[in-house]
């Protein structure tokens, strides 16, 4: 694996921080994940939180340590000074007080790579507490995706996903930078910053046009068919038609020469402002078909189309299944077996595969303190120090 060798110390919870983590974790490093001693929080959340721990915490050991005695916060300091990647996403400040800020650190080993994963960057904001949500909101992204004047956050943590993902592609740069350089850095990525980037073609189309953007279900839209369709059965398909050639190849396979023919819906322009004519046309041809046949049309044909999902139904999804996407894991708190998505990509034609298991809090605990140098008698010691947390 690309990152075979590379030493990760997470010092995370909830989405953001562990998504980074568990990404480098994929690429074939070795992630440490440094949990308090009752373990991350998120494997005891329910309701919408219930699946946090099991997405993002894959490829990783466990140890559980107590940062506020003396000890704890001695393995913390040894663990972080043998690395190559240290990561955080504590509130500003947090791991300074202890020690364990990029400054000191960086002391005792100048060529660590400290990634902070925060809700701001430098700036006003900066010691603002922040959620996905809160960035959502003030960035713009929960504005443009509810109707007007009524806000309304994406339907997955996207914000703090994608922030573990540019503390990934900044601990990468980072890592290159060192090989040529000998040094390490500090790399910081934030929510807020993720989500103005997010909403960054919305900020530029009113610098180009002077017109705001407008909420997503209230927009006009570039292309006359761009809609979601109620079908025979009663199912729906999203379809969209979005140049001339389509619009061509729809006609044809449908059968309707005289919307082709029709010299004020020859381009994609004419057809955007006709929209109101041309939509009830294709919702009446659409709903005298079922969703399957509908379907097998536009896949014929090679038009844009997708059946509204619910992320359920993606476990007996065919292509998911087939191309290995989908990774065996075991759910925390005997809660059984599972699958979970792996990484969306292939290197070398190869899918990312799980080497370790969702640990179990401190699973690992032992093993890694031996690789630290500590004795079986200090390890001993250390479980009667910590509360009887048997680490093994």
């Amino acid at each position: 694996m690309p990152l075979n060798g590379i030493r990760v110390i997470e010092f995370c919870h909830m989405v953001m921080g562990p998504t980074c983590a568990m990404i480098l974790g994929d690429l074939g490093a070795d992630v440490i994940k440094v949990e308090p001693l009752s373990g991350d929080a998120t494997r005891q959340l329910e309701h919408d939180g219930a699946g946090f721990f099991a997405s993002y915490n894959r490829n990783k050991r466990s140890i559980a340590l107590d940062l506020k005695s003396p000890k704890g916060l001695e393995v913390a300091k040894k663990l972080a000074i043998s690395a190559d990647v240290v990561i955080e996403n504590f509130r500003p400040g947090a791991l300074e007080k202890l020690g364990l800020g990029y400054k000191e650190l960086s002391k005792s080993n100048s060529g660590l790579i400290y990634c902070s994963l925060k809700g701001f960057l430098e700036g006003p904001y900066a010691n603002r507490t922040a959620l996905d949500e809160v960035v959502q909101m003030m960035a713009g992204l929960a504005y443009m995706t509810g109707p007007e004047g009524r806000p309304l956050r994406a339907g997955a943590s996207v914000i703090d996903i994608m922030g573990g993902m540019f503390g990934v592609i900044g601990i990468q740069a980072a890592l290159v930078h060192r090989a040529h350089t000998g040094k390490g850095q500090e790399v910081k990525a934030a929510l807020y910053e993720t989500t103005v980037h997010v909403v960054a073609q919305h900020m530029l189309q009113f610098a180009a046009t002077g017109v705001p953007s407008v909420p997503m279900p209230d927009s006009t839209r570039a292309w006359a068919i761009y809609d979601t369709f109620v079908t025979k059965d009663f199912k729906q398909v999203f379809i969209g038609i979005v140049s001339d050639k389509q619009w061509k190849l729809f006609c044809e396979a449908f059968k309707r020469e005289d919307l082709l023919n029709d010299p004020s819906l020859a381009t994609n322009n004419q057809r955007s402002g006709a929209r109101d004519r041309v939509k009830p046309v294709l919702e009446k041809l659409f709903s005298a078909m079922t969703q399957d046949d509908l379907m097998a049309i536009c896949e014929r044909i090679g038009l844009p189309f997708a059946p509204i999902t619910k992320p359920h139904e993606l476990f007996e999804d065919p292509h998911l299944n087939q191309s290995g996407n989908l990774l065996d894991i075991t759910l925390p708190n005997g809660r059984g077996k599972a699958q979970v998505p792996g990484l969306p990509l292939t290197l070398d034609g190869l899918r990312t595969k799980i080497r370790y298991d969702l640990p179990k809090v401190n699973e690992h605990g032992r093993e890694i303190l031996e690789e630290l140098g500590y004795s079986k008698l200090q390890i001993n010691d250390m479980i009667t120090t910590m509360g009887k947390m048997e680490l093994d």
